[in-house]
């Protein structure tokens, strides 16, 4: 048995210092921005019609290469084939040696679509090998609506995204130190090579942690770009864009302003569940961090709460009492396993062990 309670969270009715907002425009064909931390799609147009996205590419090819490649320090020698591919280039050249981690500096801050060339022969022998795990990959995330043929992104007749897919797949790298770290650099020396990175937000916008940019004829220029601000990261993707640096300071602006980053449940708040065999009447359950959630102001959470109808002593620290479900607008945004904090007793522990805990004397 479970017994449920439906709470309204106070928490939300307070006014917040935010700024009004219009409808954002863009001059994209496509767009999308997403809250980092919780994935809520702040704004949309387009969001889910495939199209190609150029050089983006690139931020799953640097995804699958650090699973595939964990030791970044790992030196690779250049073979002629990877060279001399057009477009972008770090320029490489045959017989020299990089680590994995200088060749995914090239990747994204240059955009090389050799050092793209470089990385799949390593890891995987082909461009063809390494396009069907970056396809894997792209499954495991969600994105239903993506197709790779390629680590560069120069065969766009062949593949293709969206700007929604593309926000989940930079939610994946900036989950990753070592590639958020690489894609907020703004320049750097690799390999004897001075690299600097083609995200003019990195300079332009405060608070921008990268990400990609992309250009082909056929996708015209497609950008992906995230910022913090309070806490709070923003991811923003616009496809073929003639206007990209300005709409996406627009499109930032417009979600820190409007959604700001909210404590919506406390880590420290306590339920008590009954708890029979214990000199203790009852466990508690939190959910042990807190919980925050983008809300524009006017809106409300509503915390479901779902708690065991009780337990029997021992139980052990962790152990599941319950879930805190958090719905907006009816819809479930947030769920989170409700915990027992420091764990029950049975009776039968020894006394000493008691007072311990318990504090006798």
């Amino acid at each position: 048995m479970k017994r449920a309670a439906a709470l309204l969270l106070a928490l939300f009715l307070l006014p917040l210092p935010v700024r009004a907002a219009g409808v954002v425009r863009t001059s994209a064909s496509a767009a999308v921005l997403m809250d980092g931390e919780s994935g809520r799609v702040l704004y949309a147009c387009c969001a889910r019609e495939r199209r190609p996205i150029a050089s983006i590419t690139k931020l799953m090819t640097a995804l699958v290469a650090a699973e595939l490649c964990p030791d970044l320090s790992q030196k690779v020698t250049i073979r002629r084939e990877w060279t001399g591919i057009e477009g972008s280039s770090m320029y490489l050249k045959p017989g020299e040696q990089l680590t994995v981690e200088e060749l995914l500096y090239g990747l994204l801050l240059s955009s090389g679509n050799d050092a793209a060339a470089a990385i799949a022969g390593l890891c995987c022998g082909s461009q063809e090998a390494f396009a069907a795990r970056m396809n894997e990959k792209a499954a495991a995330l969600g994105m239903e609506d993506t197709h790779f043929t390629d680590p560069s992104g120069l065969d766009d007749q062949g593949q293709w995204s969206t700007a929604y897919d593309v926000a989940l797949l930079a939610r994946a790298v900036l989950a990753r130190e070592d590639l958020s770290a690489i894609a907020a650099t703004r320049t750097t020396t690799a390999a004897g090579r001075y690299l600097a990175n083609h995200n003019k937000l990195l300079w332009r916008y405060d608070g921008c942690t990268g990400l990609k940019t992309g250009y082909t004829e056929r996708a015209g220029r497609t950008l992906v770009s995230s910022a913090q601000q309070d806490g709070q990261t923003l991811i923003a993707v616009t496809l073929s864009d003639p206007n990209d640096w300005a709409d996406h300071a627009r499109l930032l602006d417009y979600g820190f302003e409007t959604y700001p980053r909210r404590l919506v449940l406390e880590g420290g708040r306590r339920w008590l569940v009954p708890c029979a065999g214990s000199l203790c009447p009852f466990a508690e359950a939190s959910a042990g961090a807190d919980l925050y959630y983008p809300l524009a102001e006017g809106e409300r959470l509503e915390l479901d709460l779902s708690l065991a109808e009780g337990v029997q002593a021992p139980v052990a620290p962790g152990t599941q009492l319950g879930t805190a479900r958090l719905t907006l607008n009816g819809e479930t945004v947030l769920a989170v396993p409700l915990t027992c904090r420091t764990g029950v007793l049975d009776d039968r522990a020894p006394a000493g062990l008691l007072e311990r805990i318990f504090g006798g004397g």
